[in-house]
């Protein structure tokens, strides 16, 4: 197969490593296993920020003085957990850090990282993220194909926020808007995400291949009769009480009296940490509070059970990793958690009680013993397969995508549905084309077009609107 009859696939994300976030991490190992096979072309778009902005959010204060020192340590940081030679590109797009939303918003048409001429497929991570403020080429125009990978439960976040119910309101309809502007294709990790049009639920994501080897050794001490796990309980997330800490601080306080022997070791970091440490010291149990370590450090593989509550993720990637490691896993009988139901080690409750006859169970037995089928679910191999059979990849060449846009798309664009569709996304375009509409809606004030830094950094014309961005095709 020629490079031009390579399918071109360009992964777009909100966030990048050192990052640990699962925006940053799924799409670093999507991107690999994509590209592993040598069947198709795949580039990873991810933000460059600005050392200013690098500051606010790379833990252990990382820096990073330019694109190439970062793409190096993005290598880096992937080859030491996977196997294989990497067969990716890197790319990067002008972003900021918005600190009233912790995350990284776009800045300018971040589209322009990959030029038109090779503009194939496109994979949005986090596509109503990447395309609120999006101000340039129609991303339906600019590629044949485009595919949204829905992370996050952005509703269920915000309604945790003053006015939440009217802002979650308000959310729901931008967010059906942009992401049926701009994708063909919309795969939610989960039910507990927002409905879409057009959307089908699969989890596309996998585990690092290290969590997977944990699991085998913590097999083979179990066939050899040895005892594996030495620890108890512990939960391990980001240390904010949306991801789960006010759920489990809530359920040991209510039942620390029937839960007497139970200690419980959490770890994290964020901006809620103290609040949390004051509220665990209260209970009776013994509650440790450590700072935040990767998950697949050696610290963790002795733990027996992990405990997760937090009904706010899509799909949890803590708990996919737990159980590649051989783990118990007791958590909420909630949607997000759907796809870890199949697995032996997976225990769901349904109220308190349930949770602590779950925990008691779940301290006083050895895990099951995961099968050769079970561990290849949570891989990156079958995720890999299940993305390209939810995504209608493998039924979409480079020579049909084209065909595609230049007759499929171009014939339907004489249909009723069509013109609504152009004409919505042209209110879009004027909408983010004002500062005063922007900021209104929340973006990062002077993120039309980048800075002179974000310029300077990413070799781009200074103070020279893109010419995606003075009109829209």
């Amino acid at each position: 197969m020629t490079k031009q009859q390579q399918q071109h696939i360009a992964i777009f994300t909100t966030a990048s490593i050192p990052w640990l976030t699962g925006t940053a991490v799924n799409p670093l190992f999507r991107a690999a296993y994509l590209a592993n096979d040598g069947e198709r072309r795949v580039t990873l778009v991810i933000p460059w920020l600005t050392v200013k902005h690098q500051k606010l959010v790379y833990p252990n204060s990382i820096t990073f003085s330019s694109p190439s020192e970062h793409e190096a340590y993005v290598r880096h940081w992937l080859e030491d957990r996977v196997s294989f030679p990497l067969g990716f590109e890197i790319r990067f797009y002008p972003g900021k850090f918005a600190t009233d939303k912790r995350s990284i918003l776009p800045v300018g048409d971040i589209s322009d990282a990959i030029p038109d001429e090779e503009a194939d497929i496109a994979v949005l991570e986090e596509p109503e993220h990447l395309t609120w403020f999006h101000h340039g080429k129609k991303w339906k125009t600019k590629f044949n194909y485009v595919i949204g990978i829905v992370h996050t439960n952005y509703l269920e976040y915000v309604k945790r926020e003053k006015q939440g119910r009217v802002k979650a309101f308000l959310l729901k309809y931008l967010n059906s808007w942009v992401v049926g502007i701009y994708c063909h294709k919309v795969i939610r990790l989960s039910a507990a995400t927002q409905e879409y049009p057009k959307s089908i639920v699969c989890n596309v994501h996998g585990v690092n291949p290290k969590f997977l080897e944990i699991g085998l050794r913590k097999l083979e001490q179990q066939k050899l009769q040895e005892q594996p796990f030495t620890k108890g309980a512990y939960y391990i997330g980001k240390m904010v009480w949306s991801k789960g800490y006010k759920e489990l601080l809530k359920l040991l306080e209510k039942h620390q009296k029937e839960l007497p022997e139970l200690e419980v070791d959490l770890y994290g970091d964020g901006e809620d940490s103290e609040e949390i440490k004051a509220a665990a010291r209260k209970l009776e149990l013994t509650v440790n509070v450590y700072p935040g370590r990767d998950h697949a450090d050696s610290l963790f593989h002795n733990y027996k059970v992990f405990l997760n509550p937090s009904t706010t993720d899509v799909v949890c990637t803590t708990t996919a990793e737990a159980l590649a490691m051989g783990k118990i896993v007791v958590c909420a009988n909630h949607i997000s958690n759907e796809f870890f139901k199949q697995f032996p080690n997976c225990r769901t409750y349904d109220d308190g009680k349930g949770f602590v006859r779950a925990t008691v169970k779940a301290l006083g037995e050895q895990p099951s013993q995961l099968t050769e089928q079970q561990r290849h679910e949570l891989s990156w191999e079958a995720a890999t397969q299940r993305f390209i059979k939810a995504s209608d990849l493998s039924r979409l060449s480079r020579a049909e995508s084209n065909l595609s846009k230049k007759s499929v798309f171009a014939s339907s664009s004489i249909s009723m549905g069509k013109n609504l569709e152009d004409m919505s996304a042209y209110i879009h375009f004027l909408a983010s084309g004002f500062e005063a509409s922007r900021t209104a809606f929340g973006a990062i004030p002077g993120s039309l077009q980048p800075d002179e830094e974000l310029c300077i950094d990413l070799g781009l014309s200074l103070n020279t609107p893109s010419p995606n961005t003075r009109k829209q095709d």
